[in-house]
């Protein structure tokens, strides 16, 4: 299952997918770009003509949303990397003197079975870098009276236009994901994780 987080702040898909590119398009990885701004899709898998470790692919797709971006990392093509440990394991059993030659190949092999975190580590330095993280921005913190329409600031007990008690009304950003939720939900309905109590 893919996974999404949302960032808020002003930041332009450009900018996460340029960090991933000067990151990833070296060594044994290269990554491919799809779309501009509002929307770019990444493909970052293991090279062609790769000599060692087994074969991978993953795909992140950045786009713009109310203040801030959606970035989700897809599931991870594995099977070349599996079946390349795999062939590891079965050199060593017949000779275990082997895995002296096979050492580039676990090395690339477990480097990819890490790439999905790593992808994660990298977005989350640019946003950093950025300033920006999953609080949500005051534009989306402000939460409107049940009773007259009237948007009100972050804090506020009672509607500043008709002076009604507001409540749990103010919507929070889950801490894992950054996905907007009601200050009454228990779980985040975008990651599955439980939301602190209180919030």
């Amino acid at each position: 299952m893919p996974i999404t987080r949302i960032y808020h702040g002003d930041i332009n898909p450009s900018d996460i997918a340029r960090d991933l590119i000067a990151y990833y398009h070296r060594g044994a990885y290269q990554v491919q770009q799809i779309g501009r701004d509002p929307q770019i899709a990444l493909q970052i898998a293991t090279r062609q003509f790769q000599r060692s470790g087994g074969k991978t692919a993953l795909t992140i797709t950045i786009h713009r949303v109310d203040d801030g971006i959606s970035v989700q990392v897809g599931k991870q093509a594995w099977m070349g990397v599996a079946a390349s440990l795999g062939e590891t394991a079965l050199r060593a059993i017949r000779n275990p003197f082997s895995l002296i030659g096979r050492l580039d190949d676990i090395a690339q092999d477990i480097e990819s079975l890490q790439l999905s975190e790593e992808v994660w580590e990298v977005i989350e330095r640019t946003l950093q870098q950025h300033g920006l993280g999953k609080d949500l921005s005051d534009r989306l913190k402000r939460y409107v009276c049940p009773y007259c329409n009237t948007a009100n600031p972050p804090g506020e007990s009672r509607c500043i236009a008709c002076g009604a008690p507001l409540g749990d009304i103010q919507p929070i950003a889950c801490l894992n994901c950054g996905f907007i939720v009601s200050s009454l939900d228990r779980i985040c309905p975008n990651c599955q994780n439980p939301l602190p109590s209180g919030s």
